[in-house]
């Protein structure tokens, strides 16, 4: 059930704080353009002469928060950003190649690459992925997970249970040393499809452009289409961003069943309404993230991939039932601590407030961004005086009370 109340005022305070503090978040353009030059490098060293993989047309692309526009500074400069990413074998498949195999002849030239460049730090392998670290003050490590295309396959199990197929066709199978099937040739390869989700983000994301229709539509979606999500910056976005701190604050001391950054932006992006400031679009997410949690045939909480709807973001939840708690726990505090915050209009009391919340060095940082101002109110994302809009508010909680 939610706690946020029905009616909010936010104050014009705690918005401009709220900006504030997403610019603090925000990850340096030039990092996104580095990421971008590490990904060209890998993929013309894969493709030279001498690689033994150049006949299987590797290609490298990010995932996650780094290609959604989502991804935050590291809580300390001591910690790296996690940049993850794919690399697809255009021209392979499940049935030519086993998941071990495919992993080995990646990380073979990803280690020869590490050693052609003088890179320190040893090559990793995950569960899925090599990890790839950079000594050079680039302050991130590479996460790259070998995949082939599956768009037939997978939309043939899309339309046998009936689902859409809308981002079927970048569907691709990656590896995982957990699966059965990781030795052998077979169709038992994990799912994933981060350029479908991609997708789907960026068209939540620009709800809000497509109501300012104040320019032609379709010129506006020519334009947003040609601009790479991570480079928009947007009121989806950085709510998202913020909610991650908030997570990663509140289980700062053990993360073992913090929820999802996945789970956490899915359900933000579904909630989202298309609010034209950051603050509104956080009280609108809050409020009704928790909707877009279904519930499956045996009872199971089911978050669906929007781009894979076979798959749900929240079956661990079955076998780690402290997950879902986790989960209703840190909803709860965040609905707490955002709804307090939006109330205030002293800027040094939503600091105070937001240290709790997303820690003190941060907020701090955000406080100073900007002189303080004459108090006023925001309301359902329009700025008015602060007489006229205490009066709204009042009128409109009293509606609520009688209806």
């Amino acid at each position: 059930m939610s706690m946020i109340p029905d009616t909010i005022t936010l104050t014009k305070e705690a918005e401009t704080f709220l900006e504030d503090l997403a610019a603090e978040l925000e990850i340096p353009q030039g990092r996104y353009e580095q990421a971008r030059e590490r990904y060209r490098s890998l993929g013309e060293w894969l493709h030279r002469d001498a690689s033994t993989v150049r006949q299987f047309d590797p290609q490298i692309y990010a995932q996650g928060s780094f290609r959604l526009g989502t991804a935050i500074k590291p809580p300390s400069e001591k910690e790296d950003y996690d940049v993850d990413s794919i690399c697809l074998f255009k021209k392979l498949d499940r049935q030519t190649i086993t998941q071990q195999d495919l992993k080995i002849r990646l990380g073979q030239e990803v280690e020869a690459y590490r050693t052609a460049n003088s890179m320190i730090k040893p090559l990793v392998e995950g569960r899925r992925c090599w990890v790839l670290s950079y000594a050079d003050g680039a302050q991130f490590h590479m996460d790259m997970v070998p995949a082939v295309p599956s768009a037939e396959s997978q939309r043939r199990r899309l339309l046998e249970a009936h689902l859409s197929t809308a981002w079927a066709e970048t569907a691709v199978s990656i590896t995982d040393n957990e699966t059965p099937g990781y030795m052998v040739i077979t169709d038992d390869w994990q799912r994933s499809n981060p350029k479908g989700y991609s997708r789907w983000f960026k068209q939540r994301t620009t709800v809000i452009l497509e109501k300012r229709q104040a320019l032609t539509a379709d010129r506006v979606r020519a334009e947003v289409e040609a601009i790479p999500t991570f480079k928009l910056k947007l009121p989806l976005q950085a709510a998202v961003m913020i909610l991650k701190r908030h997570r990663d604050n509140m289980f700062s001391k053990d993360a073992t069943d913090a929820p999802i950054s996945v789970i956490i932006t899915s359900l933000a992006a579904h909630a989202y309404n298309g609010e034209a400031r950051i603050g509104a679009a956080l009280v609108s997410i809050l409020a009704g993230m928790d909707r877009f949690i279904l519930t499956g045939a045996n009872g199971e909480a089911v978050i669906q991939n929007p781009s894979d709807p076979l798959e749900n973001f929240a079956d661990k939840w079955v076998k780690h039932p402290e997950r879902k708690s986790a989960f209703y726990s840190w909803l709860a505090t965040a609905r707490e601590d955002f709804s307090a915050l939006a109330g205030m209009t002293d800027r040094r009391q939503i600091t105070e407030r937001a240290s709790d919340s997303v820690g003190e060095p941060l907020a701090k940082r955000a406080e100073g961004r900007r002189p303080y101002a004459t108090p006023s109110l925001l309301t359902t994302g329009f700025i008015r005086d602060e007489a006229q809009a205490r009066r709204e508010a009042v009128r409109i909680q009293g509606d609520n009370r009688s209806a």
